[in-house]
C-alpha cells in the first residue's frame, strides 16, 4: 500500500510527507480490519464445524450421517483420494463425531493473538518500504530505494516459500522478485 500512495504520489506531480503518514494509516486499518476478519473467520469455522456435529448426530440413519460427512468434505479431499478411500474417511470422520461435544463458538485466547499477528504482519508491511522517507530527504531516489527494499523483501520471501510449496528456492525467489520489478516497471511507465 506504501508503494501504492508513494508512486501514486508521483503520478499527481509531488510526494508530500503527509502522504507518508496516511499509507501507514492506511495499512494500520487495514492490518485492524484483517484481525477483526480472522477472528469472525475462526467463530465461523467452529460453527461450521458445530452445525456438521449437530446435523451427524440427530440424523436418524447411518446414510443420513455419511451424506452429510460427504456434501461437508468431498469438495476438500476429492482431487486426493480414491472413492474408495473417501467412503473410509467419512465412515472414520463419522465414528469420531457420532458422540463427539461441539466446540465452544465463544471468542478465544488463540482468536485474539491471531489477530494481533495478523495486525502486525499487514500493520509492519508498511515499515519497510516506508523507511527509505524517512533517512532520505530527495523524494525521487527514497520512492527508488523504497522500491528496491520492496524486491529484496519478495525475494526473500520466495527464498522461504519454496521451502512451503516444494520449490528450489533459487527459482521461487527469483520469479518474485522478477515479478516484483515487473510491476514496478509498469507503475514507472505510468509514471510513478
Amino acid at each position: 500500500m506504501v508503494l501504492t500512495f508513494t508512486l501514486g504520489a508521483s503520478l499527481a506531480g509531488g510526494y508530500e510527507r503527509g502522504l507518508l503518514l496516511e499509507a501507514i494509516g492506511c495499512n494500520v486499518a487495514w492490518g485492524v480490519i484483517d484481525g477483526v476478519l480472522y477472528v469472525l473467520s475462526n467463530r465461523f469455522e467452529r460453527g461450521r464445524r458445530g452445525r456438521l456435529l449437530r446435523r451427524v448426530q440427530t440424523t436418524s440413519d447411518e446414510a443420513g450421517a455419511l451424506a452429510a460427512i460427504r456434501e461437508e468434505m468431498e469438495p476438500a479431499i476429492l482431487g486426493v483420494t480414491t472413492e474408495e478411500d473417501r467412503e473410509r474417511v467419512y465412515r472414520s470422520v463419522h465414528a469420531l463425531v457420532a458422540h463427539a461435544s461441539p466446540a465452544p463458538r465463544r471468542l478465544r485466547r488463540e482468536d485474539l493473538l491471531g489477530a494481533f499477528a495478523v495486525f502486525v504482519l499487514v500493520s509492519g508491511t508498511a515499515l519497510p518500504a516506508a523507511l527509505p522517507f524517512l533517512v532520505v530527504a530527495d523524494p525521487e531516489l527514497a520512492l527508488r530505494l523504497s522500491n528496491f527494499v520492496l524486491i529484496a523483501l519478495l525475494f526473500l520471501v520466495g527464498l522461504r516459500w519454496a521451502r512451503y510449496v516444494d520449490v528450489r528456492p533459487w527459482i521461487a525467489a527469483s520469479t518474485l522478485a522478477s515479478l516484483g520489478l515487473a510491476l514496478v516497471g509498469v507503475a514507472i511507465a505510468l509514471g510513478g
